[in-house]
């Protein structure tokens, strides 16, 4: 695959592999692998390793260790990062509350009792994404524990140019309304923890699957919010579908695990070859090793 070298300033970029702890790995994984340190290579960054375990309700230890020894096992490798060589969002709670309570202070952050069916009751049924219609914004609840805190985002349309699909415009007001940072559970959201982590950790290239394309606008919005003025430069890949039902594969229902078939007796270069098959960088299926996958990915 041949990426635009345009979108990218000259100079250092890091990105990051960032798996959330809700399942094992699987085939999609792989090729997210191949184009992370594919395009890192292709630019000379580096690749920091994060395991997002924001929601510690559906953390297992045994879906970190399985992700850290597949990882291995295929044959790619992190850089160590200033903090430690892997960040993991559970070890991130002052940060997080230090920042939201930063927001709070300067009116852009608040505190909200509304459920999603109150929501639904207001706005009426929601055939995609739930947008939040700001009923709290100005009750002056307090950011306290037992209430969702949520960001109040200003009504800007983003354009952002994407490294693989080109221009891009989003009004996150119109897409999701203010977002939550914090469930009334107390558990940080992926929107709010993702943008805190890749601030303080310097990523500036961020490539990730299309599922998450409509979030890039709102994380842009956050980051500014934070104190990030330069923008992230951004690629979405596309996904692997379950051959099976057509949906995306996930972690959820531990589709085709790749510990599985690790623990299988499977070579890793036929797990690699297969990802890159599918997603058409291969013409047909051969094993590939991950430093023979990530020269897939070149710049032109």
């Amino acid at each position: 695959m041949i990426l635009p070298r345009r979108l990218l300033e000259s100079g250092a970029h890091t990105t990051r592999f960032a798996p959330s702890t809700t399942g094992y790995l699987h085939l999609g994984h792989a090729l997210h692998a191949i184009y992370v340190w594919g395009v890192a290579r292709a630019v000379g960054a580096r690749v920091l390793l994060r395991i997002e375990d924001h929601d510690q309700s559906r953390y297992r230890p045994e879906f970190e260790t399985a992700i850290l020894d597949d990882l291995a096992w295929l044959g790619f490798k992190a850089e160590a990062w200033e903090g430690g060589a892997v960040l993991a969002q559970r070890d991130r709670t002052a940060r997080y509350q230090a920042l939201a309570q930063e927001l709070g202070a300067r009116g852009l952050a608040y505190g909200c009792d509304c459920s999603r069916s109150t929501i639904l009751a207001r706005t009426g049924t929601s055939t995609g994404e739930l947008r939040y219609d700001g009923h709290c914004r100005h009750r002056g609840l307090p950011l306290r524990d037992g209430l969702t805190w949520r960001m109040l985002l200003p009504d800007e349309t983003i354009a952002f140019d994407d490294l693989l699909l080109g221009p891009q415009r989003q009004q996150p007001s119109r897409q999701c309304g203010d977002p939550a940072i914090r469930d009334r559970h107390g558990h940080w959201t992926y929107q709010f923890a993702v943008v805190a982590d890749d601030w303080d950790q310097g990523v500036d290239l961020v490539i990730r699957g299309q599922d998450l394309l409509d979030s890039t606008g709102r994380q842009v919005l956050i980051a500014r919010a934070l104190g990030r003025n330069s923008p992230s430069v951004w690629l979405h890949h596309p996904l692997l579908p379950d051959t099976a039902t057509g949906a995306k594969l996930s972690k959820r229902d531990q589709s085709d695990a790749i510990m599985r078939r690790r623990l299988a007796g499977e070579p890793p270069d036929l797990i690699l070859g297969e990802a890159a098959w599918r997603a058409g960088l291969l013409p047909e299926q051969a094993p590939l090793t991950a430093a023979e996958a990530v020269r897939l990915i070149h710049l032109g």
